[in-house]
């Protein structure tokens, strides 16, 4: 007998202000919502998806020793975006708030760009030519 599973790696990004992220992702990656929690001391914790790729945002909770980066320091995890899409969601997320570390620009055969996002994430957006 042979299992049908999936396997998958999705990113949970604890950030510093939820709805507020939440508002962010949806309009500055064209995010879609697919689950959304809120809890009664106002926190959430949502399930996003950026086309086809997942990943959860969700207050910070220092008690469980959940918190987001500092903006002022370099987070240890970087968040790779592949979309063919990379200029115009580079361009959004610069609008609503995001900060260039890289602008877009073509290195050999990748369009790349890379941003930190107003919650101390660090994104880089691009695609293979």
């Amino acid at each position: 007998m042979t299992l049908n599973t999936t396997i998958s790696i999705k990113p949970f990004l604890t950030v510093s202000d939820g709805k507020r992220a939440l508002d962010f992702y949806i309009a500055a990656f064209g995010a879609t919502e697919k689950t959304k929690y809120e809890f009664s001391n106002g926190k959430i914790s949502a399930e996003l998806a950026i086309e086809n790729a997942s990943f959860f945002i969700g207050d910070e909770e220092p008690e469980f020793g959940n918190l987001s980066p500092k903006i002022e320091s370099n987070s240890p995890v970087r968040l790779i975006l592949t979309t063919q899409n990379a200029d115009k969601l580079f361009d959004q997320a610069l609008k609503f708030g995001a900060t260039t570390i890289c602008p877009m620009t073509t290195e050999e055969d990748w369009r790349i760009g890379k941003l930190i996002d107003p919650f101390g994430h660090i994104w880089e957006i691009g695609y293979v030519l």
